[in-house]
């Protein structure tokens, strides 16, 4: 059975900036509150092309980066969300100058600095950049600063976050390497929140690593695929089924490495350690690949690649005790739900959220399955579980779609919630929710961390790996039809 409501992530999944109030609002009018921090802009507000910028938002990569439309002039986006240790890769730049700039706005007191190394995060430094406030996450300014050389070729560029404080401390939103010509450097740029993307993708997107920007569909292939299962005739659904529209995965423990094919495509041991489940998962996983590999889920056609942060116990891993994914639909009309486009990549959760989670303290809870909660840790962030439960952690992820793109520079904006039970607006595409049920073998308590951090940081991964004909199969005769199904589309009651 799905946990009880009272254990379900509730919908409100408003990003928040760490340990500093910073809101950013969608809306028609631009406007700016003086003194408040707040910053009103048009979510759908077009980008103008100025030769000579790198936009930020074109990396190739990241780590701990996020997108949001910026209120700077020309418009588009700017990259937020950046502090100590967080980097940005850019590809194929061309250097033309000494006189490098950057476009920032801070509201961050401490400052820090942004570091251009070559070739790799602690390769030759290029530049740095000093940051101190501007008075406003939207307030922005060009600083400058002198090119240790001038590199002649196609560069790779890290921009490097360094600061003294742990805690958010600047958006950026364009760079230069010196002046314009008449090819402007460039990687491969994201589109503005409003631009469609071509219904040709350049490259295929399952073959490819994961990475930075936008990922549009294979639209033939999509088409194909929802085709065959428009086509699909469901099962009859017999008297007795419980009318909850379900089925679900139960996988092994597949391995654990320090890698993120999403996050960090490419880049070996550069994550915090993970715990994979199905297939074997390194930095180097692509959809293609796992079409091509064995799992240790159980749902027959499931491929799919899904994984978490490792939890540990004084410092080592703590032993897993089952990983079962619900498919369901949180859609009023589960009918409309489609399978998942191929090669499809999402992630939910903040692996940089660290604040503290006492008992009540509302999503990113770790709670006791199986007894009740006796206590807590010392630091109040960790339950303590009854002889006879367990640990466990159940992770939501969003069921709408915005129909065009399997990616996303942040890895989440390609996904929405549903407004009202309905997909609609920029998302609207519904397909199947997905819940990681993470059980431990654990009570609980002290000692207790997770790889990223505190227990507010708990996320997860999907890499969509479905065979399109069991997908299809499920989704059409156990989510359509509102009926409680097992790893094949076959009917479950009670």
């Amino acid at each position: 059975m799905r946990t009880p409501p009272a254990h379900v992530v509730p919908p409100d999944r408003a990003r928040k900036r760490r340990r500093l109030a910073r809101t950013t609002l969608a809306a028609a009018v631009v406007a700016a509150l003086g003194g408040s921090a707040i910053y009103i802009a048009g979510a759908q507000a077009e980008e103008v092309a100025v030769p000579g910028r790198v936009q930020a938002e074109a990396f190739a990569a990241q780590s701990g980066a996020q997108t949001e439309s910026t209120g700077d002039t020309d418009g588009g986006r700017n990259v937020g969300w950046l502090a100590d240790g967080d980097w940005l890769r850019y590809d194929n730049v061309s250097i033309t100058g000494a006189d490098l700039t950057a476009r920032v706005a801070a509201l961050n007191t401490t400052g820090g600095t942004v570091e251009l190394h070559l070739g790799t995060q602690n390769g030759q430094l290029l530049a740095s950049f000093p940051i101190a406030s501007t008075g406003g996450w939207q307030k922005w300014t060009t600083v400058t600063a002198k090119a240790s050389s001038v590199p002649a070729g196609a560069q790779t560029v890290f921009a490097v976050l360094k600061s003294i404080g742990t805690a958010d401390f600047v958006n950026l939103n364009w760079f230069t390497f010196g002046p314009a010509t008449a090819t402007t450097p460039s990687a491969s740029t994201a589109p503005s929140a409003s631009s469609a993307p071509s219904s040709s993708p350049s490259a295929s997107p399952s073959g490819a690593p994961a990475g930075g920007g936008w990922v549009p569909v294979d639209q033939a292939r999509w088409s194909r695929e929802l085709a065959a299962f428009n086509a699909i005739t469901p099962k009859a659904v017999p008297a007795g089924t419980t009318r909850v529209p379900e089925f679900h995965t139960d996988c092994d423990l597949a391995n654990s490495a320090p890698d993120d094919p999403i996050v960090l495509p490419g880049l070996a041991g550069a994550s915090h350690m993970h715990t994979f489940f199905g297939p074997r998962v390194d930095a180097f996983t692509t959809t293609d690949k796992l079409l091509s590999s064995t799992t240790t889920c159980n749902a027959p056609g499931d491929l799919s690649a899904y994984w978490v942060p490792e939890l540990r116990k004084d410092g080592k891993p703590v032993p897993m005790k089952s990983f079962r994914v619900y498919y369901g639909s949180r859609v009023k009309d589960p009918s409309t739900v489609k399978p998942f486009p191929p090669g499809l990549r999402v992630v939910e959760g903040d692996a940089k959220k660290q604040v503290d989670t006492p008992k009540n303290a509302g999503s990113n809870q770790f709670w006791c399955a199986g007894s009740a909660e006796i206590g807590r840790s010392a630091d109040g962030n960790w339950p303590v579980c009854a002889p006879g439960g367990n640990l466990i952690f159940q992770l939501v992820f969003k069921d709408c779609w915005d129909g065009k793109n399997i990616d996303s520079p942040d890895h989440k904006s390609h996904m929405g919630d549903p407004v009202n039970g309905v997909c609609t607006g920029k998302y609207p595409v519904a397909v199947p929710d997905l819940s990681f049920m993470v059980n431990y073998q654990s009570l609980g308590g002290d000692g207790l961390s997770l790889a990223s951090g505190k227990p507010s940081s708990m996320h997860g991964d999907f890499m969509n790996a479905w065979e399109p004909d069991h997908l299809g199969a499920l989704v059409k005769s156990c989510l359509n039809q509102n009926a409680k199904c097992g790893v094949e589309p076959t009917f479950a009651g009670g």
